[in-house]
């Protein structure tokens, strides 16, 4: 889709200086003859290459010293739009982008984050300030009824539409309401935009991401092969046959240009004709300027003509209203608020409107908002926060048999009978603590390697200590001075080898005698190499001090 967009805004460039359409080969003179191209068909090429493809609900995380990970989440605008929940820094940003909480004919509701609520900053789109839309029956309604009168009175009505986005929403309705009433089937219905096949192609394919009606329509046929509406890859509006009722759906939306402009310039005059604008329209376009229905209107070559067609507004934009975007915002929950893609003064109206709905709250929870205007930036301080997630094990504490009998909790373990149950604030907690990329966790040893990347280990250490003294005195120091020390015997050969039960005694045959303290952490060998006593220790604290203890007991013989 990125591609097609992006691909056309080249080709309409070129079409405005004069160019030839078909032609790519001059990238590079594209931005070097016109200055207001944004970026040549190379440089649009070498970003369509660098782009990768994400699902909703898959977590990318880049291992950046920062700990930037994201996902995306479905926005209901158009096929593909998604919000993007982003965590850095320890902190995490909501943006919506261009986002819709009703389910059309064909497109999901935007979704709620499920498990990341409260952000601390979320960035929300303001397009209708604080306007409130119609129902959608009602706005089909009005729709479809003022089509059906242009054409029942002979009119020709023109839906300036674009290509990609709300086009294909009122082609369902409009073809669905041509096959429930017959007496329209022999008007006409024209989706003139050089996009529009390829456009639709990408609805068909892409059908299985649509809403439950669209995927049981699916069952009978594909629910973009419209039955009473033809596409026009290309039109001459001069050549074009429009004696008798018709409608013509034809980019682009705003009229500035193209084929709705050229059929707008040629139908505006005639009062049995009509205009429905069914999108939001941007200030200082002639799709807005109509719509306060002025006496006159300047044609594309600059002549002024009478405007005597009918000009009607149905919004079917794929943006929330005041209350749709109110409610979403106030189930995130937001700490700080910043306002975009809208009008300075809509902009305004819904800041002071969130402002008067926070008014209830304490003041030390009201978000902060902002609509900080384009190239400002914006500084948010935040104070820094430590927490840690407690996982695994830890995250529930046993409780003893005499707990049990007065707990009612089918929790059970069938290996040691005791129960499982949420710890209470003010519970100790004893286990690793974990930090990568400003996120903290606390596990279990055991849990360590099932939710980090970190295994446990251990170093062992070994000291050979001159020692020439009589097992007899060792054993009494090492007693005296350790508690629970316990002791093996063994036989030795002459040769080195180990001594079993049954070998007879030869003449220097020795006996090797290992002293166990803190529970086997800490051993001592003495007859293995004549003359010298071996240590074995875990490297520990408790490893460390003994070891440290033996040898000022062997120093001091």
């Amino acid at each position: 889709v990125i591609r097609l967009l992006l691909g056309n805004y080249l080709r309409l460039m070129a079409m405005k200086r004069g160019g030839n359409s078909a032609s790519h080969d001059g990238g590079d003179a594209n931005s070097a003859s016109n200055p207001d191209v944004l970026y040549t068909e190379a440089e649009l090429q070498s970003c369509v290459d660098k782009i990768e493809l994400i699902d909703y609900h898959q977590t990318i995380d880049l291992n950046l010293p920062s700990g930037l990970k994201f996902h995306a989440l479905n926005a209901g605008h158009v096929l593909g739009a998604a919000m993007f929940f982003i965590e850095i820094g320890g902190r995490t940003v909501l943006y919506t982008g261009d986002y819709s909480m009703e389910e059309d004919r064909h497109l999901m509701a935007a979704e709620l984050p499920k498990y990341h609520v409260q952000p601390d900053l979320l960035i929300v789109e303001s397009t209708y300030g604080v306007q409130v839309h119609a129902s959608r029956a009602e706005r089909e309604a009005r729709f479809t009824g003022t089509i059906e009168r242009i054409v029942t009175g002979g009119g020709r009505c023109l839906i300036p539409v674009f290509a990609l986005g709300r086009a294909q929403e009122l082609l369902l309705i409009l073809d669905e309401y041509w096959s429930e009433h017959p007496h329209l089937q022999n008007v006409p219905i024209y989706y003139a935009s050089k996009m529009a096949s390829r456009a639709l192609r990408v609805y068909r394919t892409y059908a299985n991401m649509m809403n439950e009606r669209i995927r049981c329509k699916m069952d009978l046929g594909n629910p973009f092969e419209f039955q009473f509406i033809r596409n026009l890859k290309s039109i001459d509006v001069e050549g074009f046959d429009d004696r008798g009722a018709s409608v013509v759906f034809a980019s682009p939306g705003m009229l500035q240009s193209g084929v709705s402009r050229q059929l707008f310039d040629r139908w505006a005059t005639d009062p049995k004709n009509g205009v429905l604008i069914a999108g939001y329209a941007v200030e200082h376009t002639l799709a807005k300027e109509i719509m306060s229905q002025p006496k006159e209107v300047v044609t594309l070559e600059g002549r002024r003509q009478p405007l005597n067609c009918l000009v009607d507004y149905v919004s079917f934009s794929a943006h929330v209203d005041f209350v749709q975007n109110r409610d979403f915002i106030t189930k995130v929950e937001p700490r700080n608020i910043i306002l975009v893609h809208g009008a300075k003064e809509e902009m305004g109206r819904l800041k002071g409107a969130l402002m008067l709905h926070y008014n209830k709250l304490p003041e030390n929870k009201r978000p902060t908002i902002a609509m900080p205007p384009n190239e400002v930036d914006v500084k948010l301080i935040f104070t820094r926060r430590r927490s840690a997630k407690v996982m695994g094990k830890l995250a529930q504490q046993q409780q003893t048999e005499d707990e049990e009998q007065n707990e009612k909790d089918e929790s059970a373990t069938p290996a040691t009978g005791t129960k499982l149950a949420e710890p209470k604030e003010g519970d100790p907690i004893r286990g690793i603590l974990v930090t990568q990329q400003n996120s903290s966790k606390i596990v279990s040893p055991d849990d360590l390697s099932t939710y980090t990347p970190l295994r446990v280990g251990s170093v062992s250490s070994r000291l050979h200590v001159p020692y020439v003294g009589k097992v007899e005195i060792l054993r009494m120091f090492l007693k005296e001075m350790f508690r629970g020390v316990e002791e093996t015997v063994e036989g030795m050969g002459a040769g080195g080898h180990e001594k079993t039960d049954g070998d007879e005694a030869v003449e220097g045959d020795c006996l090797v005698t290992t002293f166990y303290m803190h529970g086997g952490q800490v051993q001592v060998v003495v007859g293995k190499t004549k003359g010298v006593a071996t240590v074995e220790w875990d490297c520990s604290p408790v490893g460390d001090v003994s070891e440290y203890s033996f040898k000022v007991i062997i120093f001091a013989f």
